[in-house]
């Protein structure tokens, strides 16, 4: 799905560290791995406030911040200060991470499955191509009945 929402955009590449490593996947093995096909590279990290006031209990939270610069997006019900995560973490060098505001769109991963799983419209919360590949693969679906939606009827703006 990556690969189809990036695809518009020359500027994007999707890497393959994750899928080719096998077993479980964690965010230090990624950037460790990332770092190592790009040495001279700076990594940065983006994620939404809600997850890096959870940070802590990530696998290897302690080696994160050496790996990459962190960039914490404001998401809707969480606020999130520099003091906060200071505090939390400890003192971070100074450009381990920037906290950046930006317009509140409540648009979640969790939010798309569940829709997804009730039969509820995805478009517009997502690149198109992902809208289409996930009513065609039928993902998240759960318990639905696979008979109950057609490809045809979610394209027409009917469910997915």
């Amino acid at each position: 799905m990556t690969v189809i929402a990036t695809a518009s955009n020359p500027r994007f590449s999707v890497s393959r560290v994750d899928i080719d490593r096998g077993g479980p996947t964690y965010t230090k093995d990624t950037l460790a791995d990332l770092h190592a096909l790009h040495p001279d590279s700076e990594l940065y990290f983006t994620t939404g406030a809600d997850a890096l006031a959870s940070i802590m209990s990530w696998q290897g939270w302690e080696e994160l911040f050496e790996l990459a610069r962190f960039v914490g997006v404001s998401r809707p019900g969480y606020e999130l200060r520099n003091e906060h995560i200071t505090s939390l973490l400890g003192q971070l060098a100074k450009d381990a991470l920037t906290l950046v505001e930006i317009p509140a769109l409540a648009i979640s991963s969790t939010d798309c499955r569940q829709r997804a799983e009730q039969s509820r419209p995805l478009w517009y919360l997502m690149p198109d191509g992902v809208v289409q590949y996930v009513s065609k693969c039928r993902l998240y679906c759960g318990a639905c009945d696979a008979g109950a939606r057609s490809t045809t009827s979610l394209a027409a703006g009917n469910g997915l």
